[in-house]
């Protein structure tokens, strides 16, 4: 089996704003990586983003920008319980589209984990990851809240 998902939603601000809060590094740390992003997300870049509730950063490698359409990037994958894993990325995919309302959908996909117990916890741990991250960006961008903050602690 191919462990990968996808999340969406809709956030009531045009694509620019909504890229603009994912590829920013500053703007991305107000409401996901709350430990702090450090480097903007552009094609080759390697950046680090770090979270209080899961310490310590972590290396996200930038492969493929779209300016207001796509970000591709690669980090990581964990496998919990598993041991003597070698290590390996997963592909992370964000995919913004505008709406006739003036809206924007933006679509996170993850994929690459091994076909293993620890790769399905981990798939099943980022997707709900992933969906409050979307769900973040929408509270921050639309109501200037930040639900993240000791959402996981």
């Amino acid at each position: 089996m191919e462990l990968k998902f996808k999340v969406f939603a809709y956030v009531a601000k045009p694509v620019h704003e909504v890229f603009e809060a994912v590829a920013d590094p500053e703007k991305l740390s107000r409401y996901f990586t709350t430990g702090g992003a450090k480097g903007r997300l552009q094609e080759g870049a390697a950046v680090t983003w770090d979270f209080h509730d899961f310490p310590g950063a972590f290396p996200v490698w930038v492969k493929k920008v779209v300016t207001d359409e796509r970000i591709e990037l690669e980090w990581k994958a964990n496998e919990p319980g598993e041991e003597n894993v070698p290590e390996y990325r997963n592909t992370v995919t964000f995919d913004f589209t505008p709406t006739d309302d003036d809206r924007t959908k933006v679509e996170i996909a993850e994929e690459g984990w091994r076909d293993t117990p620890g790769g399905l916890k981990a798939s099943y741990g980022n997707c709900m990851g992933w969906s409050q991250m979307v769900a973040a960006l929408k509270m921050w961008l639309e109501h200037g809240i930040n639900m993240r903050e000791g959402m996981y602690k």
